[in-house]
């Protein structure tokens, strides 16, 4: 996707050494990335064209109508250098095909990729992930976005990964919410899906979720799921509740999937048993890490946790430029 600003050149994307190979498939051609590296983000469950375009606002951003004075002044035109993206602390990772992404968004010339490690993989420090020969300017220009978006989804991943492991040996599942940084929801979605995790919906139309305010507004639990069905008779809904009669209201008008708003271990576990398989249960609030087996091991079928997104740190990745031979 060229602009006044950043131009790219139509012979940008992977080179003939890179690791996933040529492709041709006109399926992936309306974007502007490597065909194959295109398939390799459908593949994952995640668009290529809004991949692209995250990457390209992303360096539009870094650029801001501009260029990387840096980097144009301290390197040759046409020089030209391998880069390896390494993990700096150990976890999960997840974004590397995003990262490519936006190495072809600045890329004037081919570039080749090695691939060391996959997205969902467990890593430890000083590992290799991703190296990158191409243009040095184009390397450094892409660097700070790359990394920006690699560190972020695999911090998510990471997050993810250490509530998975807590619920090991359970039937519960760990899901996300939509506290998503703006723009990024598929991205971070996707890195949930790395780490473990399950997605919620992902967005306000693909699935129904009726909380306090609808209920308050509907003037009561169970006419506002009636009021949901009613009007959108396919779609799954999940109905909030906040007290065991709530519960048994909303069981009674037939919803399948219910979510105990901040519900205690012990009343988790009589709502299970109220419940007796005819739901899906979700428990929301009051989850730590340190208490998710004890909720889990209540018979619930999901944690909800928002922090999986809205809390997550990064996990520390660096991109090191290899000295000359």
């Amino acid at each position: 996707m060229s602009t006044p600003d950043l131009p790219l050149a139509d012979s940008g994307g992977c080179g003939d050494g890179c690791a996933c190979g040529a492709g041709d498939d006109a399926e992936y051609l309306e974007c502007g990335l490597d065909p194959a590296l295109a398939e390799l983000l459908a593949d994952a469950g995640l668009d290529p064209v809004e991949v692209e375009d995250i990457a390209n606002v992303a360096v539009q951003e870094d650029l801001d109508g501009g260029v990387d004075v840096t980097t144009v002044a301290t390197i040759p035109e046409g020089a030209v250098a391998t880069a390896d993206f390494t993990a700096r602390e150990a976890g999960v990772v997840a974004g590397l095909r995003v990262a490519e992404a936006v190495i072809s968004v600045v890329c004037t010339d081919e570039f080749e990729v090695e691939r060391h490690a996959e997205d969902g993989d467990r890593v430890e420090a000083g590992q290799k992930l991703l190296s990158v020969t191409t243009r040095t300017r184009d390397l450094l220009t892409a660097e700070r976005s790359a990394l920006n978006l690699l560190c972020r989804l695999s911090g998510i991943a990471t997050a993810t990964r250490a509530w998975a492991d807590a619920l090991e040996g359970t039937k519960a599942r760990v899901r996300d919410t939509r506290k998503t940084t703006p723009g990024l929801r598929s991205l971070e979605k996707y890195a949930v899906r790395c780490g473990g995790g399950v997605n919620h919906r992902m967005s306000l139309s693909d699935a129904a979720l009726v909380k306090d305010n609808h209920v308050v507004a509907a003037g009561g639990v169970a006419q506002a799921f009636k009021a949901v069905r009613e009007a959108f008779p396919d779609v799954a809904i999940e109905v909030e509740v906040d007290t065991l009669h709530q519960l048994r209201e909303v069981l009674d008008a037939g919803a399948d999937l219910i979510l105990l708003d901040n519900f205690t271990p012990g009343e988790c576990a009589e709502a299970v048993g109220v419940v007796h398989g005819r739901a899906a249960l979700e428990a929301s609030g009051r989850l730590t890490l340190d208490n998710a087996k004890v909720y889990a091991d209540t018979g619930v079928d999901y944690l909800a946790v928002g922090a999986l997104t809205h809390s997550a740190p990064i996990l520390d990745i660096g991109l090191d430029l290899r000295e000359a031979q």
